[in-house]
């Protein structure tokens, strides 16, 4: 089982997400980590054992600029085997350019496959583009990606819908993108800043049962898929779904930038249309809690890697903390 660790440079973003905590318009305290930071969360991480990261940020070109993606990858590529990244959709060429920086895996969820549900959801930012996203694997697969991880977000939409589309788009990348190693996740919608109207509307509620339901289906359908069990879920749940033919998963985790270290906290701010807004002395007198940045969601399984990682060997699972190096690309000396 392959443990990674989400994590977060920036909850900044442009986008208008009714079902994401970093939501432009979301009042929520926000920060983008110094390099410094990046790499005291990363040798945090390091510490624990993990060689696997995924840096997430928020969609904001003012704040995660160009150039900063590449220097993150570049600092942390010397010590962190296998980097991801789950940023907004970008052209070839950047993908290609951060390829060469390090990064070798790319997570891109559609979130809703339903066209109008999507449409209804995005109400501003470059994110309301569905083909533009939707064609986002193949661009990073053009770039010289080998991982892509695709899913969708559910609860946002009829769940068997979702499913049937996952599945025709994991179809279509074998065919059209064979070189690469295809992962996919079923993430379900958790609590966050600005909670939508979906997570309580009964006809879109996608429970246990159907989650074991999907999985299986899909470990039948697709034998030489990655399967990735977050830590959006619950401990007992996740423990219980291990040995369905899930090969990836997250412990320990934070969804919001400098959640292993603090990191960052000496600089959290609000954003109101782009500008940025310091945080005054009446919020003080509100109660308002300035500890740490915003997480994108709540996630439920908040147990320690360790622990994961000993629950995994009780299982009989081997938990393998790295399984990537760049080494293996080198050719042989003549």
């Amino acid at each position: 089982m392959r443990l990674f660790a989400p994590l977060y440079l920036s909850n900044e973003c442009v986008n208008n997400c009714s079902y994401c905590g970093f939501s432009r318009d979301n009042p929520i305290l926000r920060t983008t980590l110094t390099l410094k930071q990046v790499a005291d969360e990363a040798g945090h991480l390091h510490a624990l054992g993990f060689r696997n990261l995924l840096l997430v940020a928020g969609e904001h070109p003012k704040f995660v600029s160009d150039g900063y993606l590449q220097e993150c990858l570049r600092l942390l590529a010397p010590s962190i085997p296998t980097l991801g990244i789950e940023v907004g959709p970008m052209e070839d060429e950047q993908y290609a350019e951060l390829v060469t920086c390090g990064a070798e895996g790319l997570v891109v969820y559609q979130e809703t496959y339903h066209r109008e549900t999507y449409e209804e959801l995005h109400t501003a930012g470059p994110k309301k583009k569905f083909d533009w996203r939707l064609d986002c694997p193949e661009r990073a697969y053009a770039g010289g990606f080998r991982r892509i991880g695709i899913g969708a977000l559910f609860g946002l939409a009829d769940w068997r819908t979702e499913a049937l589309s996952l599945a025709a788009h994991l179809e279509y990348l074998y065919r059209h993108c064979w070189k690469a190693q295809f992962t996919i996740s079923f993430p379900r919608l958790r609590p966050h800043a600005g909670n939508h109207r979906h997570q309580t509307d009964p006809e879109l509620m996608f429970n246990d049962r159907q989650l074991v339901q999907l999985i299986c289906a899909f470990r039948l359908t697709f034998p030489r898929v990655g399967i990735v069990l977050s830590t959006r879920e619950p401990a007992t749940l996740r423990d219980r779904l291990f040995p369905l033919g899930v090969t990836h998963v997250s412990a320990g985790s934070h969804t919001e930038p400098g959640g292993y270290t603090g990191a960052g906290r000496d600089d959290l701010h609000r954003t109101i249309k782009g500008r940025r807004i310091e945080i005054d002395h009446a919020e003080h007198a509100t109660g308002c809690s300035h500890t740490r940045a915003t997480p994108q969601f709540e996630i439920d399984d908040d147990r320690s890697a360790e622990t994961v990682a000993a629950q995994l060997r009780s299982q009989g699972f081997d938990p393998v903390w790295k399984d990537w190096d760049s080494e293996i690309l080198t050719p042989a000396p003549a």
